[in-house]
């Protein structure tokens, strides 16, 4: 099987498991990818190099084909595409914010610093 077509099976099996979620766990990933029979075993090989965890879609792109460059096979197998980070209106916190009529500064806020007479003041003990 051509290298292009096991990296876009690859990807196919990796926005499955992403589908509506920010963040997957490894093994939720794996049984995903697992699933597709076109995808051969060297290639689940890969992803058992991969740290358990939970990752974004775009962490786990970085993860695998961090493997790849490790095993020296970018320039055979290929790298996947790493996808672009999406803007916060775009997320499925945001779908859900706009279900709730939550206003989307809640899911991005913009830090504000304390007014100065809101500052802690900090004591030693005994003091």
């Amino acid at each position: 099987m051509a290298d292009q077509v096991v990296l876009d099976e690859l990807q196919q099996a990796l926005d499955e498991a992403f589908q509506g979620r920010d963040r997957v766990a490894m093994r939720e990933v794996y049984a995903r990818v697992s699933a597709h029979l076109r995808i051969p075993a060297d290639m689940l090989a890969h992803l058992n190099e991969v740290p358990e965890g939970r990752y974004t879609r775009e962490e786990m792109a970085e993860a695998i084909n961090g493997v790849i460059r490790r095993r020296g096979e970018q320039d055979s197998l290929g790298l996947l595409g790493i996808p672009r980070q999406r803007p916060v209106e775009e997320t499925p916190a945001a779908e859900r914010a706009i279900e709730d009529d939550t206003p989307l500064e809640y899911l991005n806020p913009t830090a504000t610093p304390p007014d100065d007479d809101q500052t802690p003041r900090f004591r030693e003990p005994g003091a």
